[in-house]
This record gives structure tokens, C-alpha cells and sequence, in this order.
């Protein structure tokens, strides 16, 4: 990266530590991070938004189990900046619940947070559409949760201890 490309960059990452009133942190040329209250994540992204990051590229969710919290990464795109933009909060576990982002980002955000609804539980206040995205009829908790134990779940839901060709399935558990 030239000098003026630094200093482009660092001129970004002042911008954005001042409106967003956080700190941003330039982790690689071209991924920047910042670390928000969950409270604040609305006006942050939408400050974003409005700063040249438009695309929000996915929104990822991570069961940081023994801290009791998930965190959730926005992730957003601004083609004016070649950039990324990672926006991280963290939520209780317990109750996992947040604000929606799709009065700003519409259906592709209302698309993101229905696969986090669906595989971690997590609500998204203002998304009135949390419908099953892949998993129709399951009855399980959530199944990204890192308590959840799958092998358990499977052979109690779709095997039959006594059916002798599902017999040994049973029989590596014991």
C-alpha cells in the first residue's frame, strides 16, 4: 500500500471512530473492525451506511458458550472505499434479542436474521418475519448452539433401537 493509500485508509478509520462514536480499528488494508454496544446497532449501521458502506454483505453469529453471549458480526461492503466493515456486538445468551436492520437493508437483512434466528434462536425486534429458512419441520432447539448435542438428538428423532439395522448405531454410543 503507497503512502497516500495510508493514508486514505487512515483518514476512513478517524471518520468512522467519529461519527459512529466507537472505535474502529484497521485490522488489514482492507478490513476494518469496530466494537459496538448492542443498543447501538441500528445507528450504527445505518451511520455506515450512509458513510459509503451500502452492501451488507452477511450477518454472522458466533456461541461464545462460556461467556453466556453470542456475537453478532455485521458485515458491510462499501465499494467507494474497497473496504469491509465489521461491526461486532455482543447479546446474552439467555436471551438472545436485538434490534433489526431491515428498515435499513430490507429483505436481504430481514434474510440474514431469520438464519440466525433459526439456527442460534435470536431474536430480532422488528422482524416480523422469522419463518424456518431451511429447517421446515424441525422440532429441536436451536442446531448451531454449541451445547446442543446432534448425535443424541439424531439418534433419538430418527433412528429405532429396536429396528436391527439401526441397531448398531445404538451400540457405538454405549
Amino acid at each position: 500500500m503507497t503512502a497516500i493509500e495510508q493514508e486514505k485508509k487512515t483518514d476512513i478509520v478517524e471518520k468512522l471512530s467519529s461519527e459512529l462514536d466507537a472505535s474502529v480499528v484497521l485490522k488489514t488494508d482492507r478490513r476494518l473492525w469496530v466494537t459496538i454496544d448492542s443498543s447501538k446497532v441500528v445507528d450504527t449501521c445505518l451511520k455506515a451506511q450512509q458513510m459509503g458502506f451500502e452492501h451488507l454483505s452477511t450477518i454472522s453469529a458466533v456461541d461464545w458458550l462460556e461467556e453466556g453471549r453470542f456475537e453478532l458480526v455485521y458485515h458491510l461492503w462499501s465499494y467507494k472505499y474497497n473496504s469491509l466493515l465489521s461491526i461486532k456486538t455482543k447479546i446474552d445468551r439467555n436471551k438472545p434479542s436485538i434490534s433489526s436492520i431491515n428498515s435499513i437493508w430490507d429483505t436481504y437483512a430481514e434474510t440474514c436474521e431469520r438464519e440466525c434466528h433459526e439456527l442460534f434462536g435470536i431474536d430480532f425486534k422488528g422482524n416480523s418475519n422469522l419463518t424456518p429458512l431451511f429447517l421446515e419441520d424441525w422440532k429441536g432447539p436451536p442446531p448451531f448452539l454449541k451445547d446442543f448435542n446432534w448425535r443424541e438428538y439424531t439418534l433419538k428423532e430418527l433412528y429405532d433401537e429396536e429396528n436391527p439395522r439401526e441397531k448398531a448405531y445404538f451400540e457405538v454410543k454405549k
